[in-house]
C-alpha cells in the first residue's frame, strides 16, 4: 500500500529537480480533465462551452501505462466525470495501472444515479486505499442553484451525499466531502454555507476561491472577491474548523487547508508566496491529450497523442523545460488548491506548520 512516508522520502528529488534539472522526475499530482462536457451553468466557469475530441479508455490506458507507479495523488476532473460512460473503467485502471495512494473524484450531482453507479463499481473492483468523492456545493437552497445554473441541482446534491455515506458504510477507504468555490456571486451568503455543511459533518470540506483560468475559460471575469470579503469568509471557516475534530486523510487535510487559505490571503494581498512547484511535482493532463503545469494559464508542455502516448517524452521535451524556466522565474504558486499542496510539501516552513498542526 502506498504511505505518505514513500513520497516524503522523494521530495528532495523533486526540490533537486526543480532546482538544477536532476534528477529528472515524474509528477506525483496528476489531475485527468476527461471531458469538457458538462451539465451545469456556472457563474464562476464556462468549460461546459469547449469541445474536444476526447482521448478514448484505450487511449488513457497506454498514458497510464507510460506514467507507472509515478502517481500518488490523482483526481479525476471535467466538466462533470459522472457523464462519461468509462469513468468507472479510467479510474479501474487508475487504480491496477499506477497504484495511486488517493483518488479524487469531484461531482455536481445533477445526475446523482449516475455518479453513484460508477462509485459502487469503483469500491467493488478497485483496492485504492483512499476514494474521495467531493460534491460541489456553493449555497443553500437557491442559491447554490442560481451560482451553478441548474434549478433543482441542492435536492440532488443532498440525495447523492445521504446515498455516499451509507455506501461508506461497506466500503471505510471511501470519503464524502463538499467543495465550495468561494465567489463574487455567493460571497454575501457563505457564512449560511459553512453552517449548513458543517451540521451535515462530511469526512472533509475545501473551498477554492473564483480565478481567472484557462482551463475554465474565465479569463476577465470579475468572479473573486477582494481581500476583505474573502479574509472574513474565510476567518469564520477557520473558526468552525478549529472546533471540530477530524480522523484520516481529513485530519491531513485540515492541516494542509488552515495553510491553503492563509496563501489565498497572501496572494490578494500581493504577498511573496512559495515556489511553485507546478510543472515539476504536479501537472494535468487534458481530454484532448495536452500536457499542462497547471490549469491556470494551461501553458501547452506537448500532447501525449502526438508522442504515441508517452508521457515522459512530453514532461521532459524541450517545450516543457522552457516552461519550467518560466515558472522558475515567476517563482510563486498560484491559488488553485490542488496544486498548493504539491508545492507546500517543498516548503518548509508551510510544512513545519502543517506537522505542527497534526501534533
Amino acid at each position: 500500500m502506498r504511505t505518505w512516508k514513500e513520497l516524503l522520502v522523494r521530495l528532495p528529488l523533486y526540490q533537486s529537480f526543480r532546482a538544477i534539472g536532476y534528477p529528472r522526475m515524474l509528477a506525483f499530482n496528476y489531475t485527468f480533465l476527461i471531458s469538457t462536457l458538462c451539465n451545469s451553468r456556472c457563474k464562476t466557469c464556462n468549460i461546459w462551452k469547449q469541445r474536444h475530441n476526447d482521448l478514448t479508455i484505450e487511449e488513457w490506458e497506454k498514458v497510464f501505462t507510460s506514467l507507472g507507479t509515478s502517481p500518488f495523488w490523482v483526481t479525476v476532473s471535467g466538466g462533470e466525470p459522472s457523464l462519461q460512460r468509462h469513468l468507472a473503467d479510467m479510474v479501474i485502471a487508475i487504480d491496477r495501472i499506477c497504484k495511486p495512494a488517493i483518488i479524487n473524484i469531484p461531482t455536481n450531482s445533477l445526475v446523482p444515479e449516475r455518479l453513484q453507479v460508477h462509485v459502487a463499481r469503483i469500491l467493488k473492483e478497485t483496492r485504492v486505499p483512499q476514494l474521495i468523492v467531493n460534491l460541489s456545493l456553493d449555497g443553500v437552497g437557491e442559491v447554490h442553484d442560481r451560482v451553478r445554473g441548474a434549478p433543482g441541482n441542492f435536492p440532488r446534491v443532498l440525495e447523492n451525499y445521504k446515498y455516499l455515506k451509507n455506501l461508506q458504510k461497506q466500503y471505510k477507504n471511501l470519503a464524502v466531502g463538499f467543495g465550495t468555490v468561494v465567489s463574487t456571486h455567493n460571497i454575501d451568503h457563505i457564512k449560511e454555507l459553512f453552517d449548513f455543511i458543517y451540521d451535515l459533518n462530511p469526512d472533509q470540506y475545501v473551498t477554492e476561491i473564483a480565478e481567472q483560468r484557462v482551463e475554465l475559460d474565465t479569463v476577465g471575469l470579475p468572479i473573486t472577491p477582494n481581500l476583505a470579503q474573502y479574509s472574513e469568509a474565510i476567518d469564520y471557516l477557520l473558526a468552525k474548523m478549529e472546533k471540530r475534530r477530524y480522523h484520516g486523510i481529513g485530519r491531513v487535510s485540515r492541516a494542509f487547508r488552515f495553510q491553503y487559505y492563509q496563501f489565498v490571503k497572501d496572494w490578494l494581498a500581493k504577498k511573496p508566496l512559495l515556489p511553485d512547484f507546478a510543472g515539476f511535482a504536479s501537472c494535468e493532463i487534458t481530454s484532448w491529450g495536452d500536457v499542462w503545469p497547471s490549469c491556470i494559464k494551461g501553458e501547452k508542455m506537448g500532447n501525449v497523442r502526438q508522442t504515441g502516448y508517452d508521457f515522459g517524452k512530453v514532461w521532459f521535451s524541450p517545450d516543457a523545460q522552457t516552461i519550467r524556466k518560466g515558472i522558475k522565474r515567476q517563482g510563486t504558486s498560484y491559488p488553485l488548491a490542488n496544486a498548493f499542496y504539491s508545492s507546500a510539501l517543498h516548503h518548509i516552513p508551510t510544512l513545519g506548520k502543517v506537522a505542527w498542526s497534526l501534533i
